[in-house]
């Protein structure tokens, strides 16, 4: 039997790849020393999902649609390769702590199957937003628009890994959450997130010193606005959750969207 206490790198990349997409990867062991390594490694799933969304909005273009189009297939992506479950994820935080009930009632709501009216209302400004960012972004240019589905999509992941840190503790004692609470040591989050702004930078530098600029605020501003999520979760729900991850993860991308589409 593994020891769950440690794991290998291909341990964690699959942890990554076959827990945050639907990519065929199989998940050969589910315990904490796997998590680790996955949740150090999910920017590197983040950055997978980033090329096949921009692919799929590139293609369009070079197809002759507009940038709406294109924004809305690099937004489907994302979406189809998780099956859903980040933006499930939203949908259930958003309910939980809409309901203003105490953390075991909300905990409850949030494992319903249906989706409440605070839930419905989040997807759909999440989802609009995103689209609406991606647009402004691929009517500037494409390669404006393809580093930002890509930066979106790794800061995404990148969210979860700081979320997965030293002294974040779960909300429950089964799930996602339990697995992947608190086994991120820290410097090895700050180390990941140090070095995919720094990546984000470089990329963004192969557009100018504006987009340089652009892809490092859209890392930084996603990191805080998860942050901020995150700690509310932990005030609210005594810690984190599966679906929590999944609010964080597009709470970042969409926050790094719209970074994307201003200036």
């Amino acid at each position: 039997m593994p020891d769950p206490s440690s794991s290998r790198p291909a341990d964690g990349l699959r942890f990554a790849f076959g827990t945050l997409t639907v990519l065929p990867v199989k998940v050969t062991r589910w315990d904490r020393g796997a998590a680790r390594g996955g949740m150090l490694c999910a920017p590197l799933a983040g950055l997978a999902v980033g090329v096949l969304s921009a692919a799929a909005g590139l293609a369009l273009l070079l197809l002759g649609s507009g940038p709406l189009l294109a924004a809305v297939a690099s937004v489907a992506v994302p979406a189809v390769l998780t099956r859903g479950l980040h933006l499930d994820g939203l949908a259930d935080t958003a309910d939980g702590l809409g309901s203003g009930r105490p953390a075991e009632d909300a905990l409850r709501i949030m494992k319903q199957s249906d989706i409440g009216p605070f839930g419905v209302i989040t997807l759909v400004l999440v989802l609009l937003a995103q689209v609406a960012a991606l647009t402004t972004a691929y009517d500037g240019s494409w390669p404006r628009g393809a580093l930002a589905a890509e930066v979106a999509a790794a800061t995404a992941r990148l969210a979860l890994t700081l979320a997965a840190r030293a002294g974040v503790p779960a909300a429950r004692p089964e799930g996602l959450g339990a697995v992947a609470a608190g086994v991120v040591p820290a410097v090895g989050a700050v180390a990941v997130a140090l070095l995919m702004a720094g990546a984000s930078a470089a990329a963004g530098a192969l557009l100018g010193t504006g987009g340089a600029v652009r892809a490092l605020l859209a890392v930084v501003l996603s990191l805080g606005a998860a942050e901020l999520l995150l700690r509310h979760c932990i005030r609210r729900f005594g810690g984190i959750t599966g679906d929590v991850f999944g609010g964080l993860a597009e709470t970042a991308a969409t926050t790094a969207l719209v970074v994307a589409a201003l200036g």
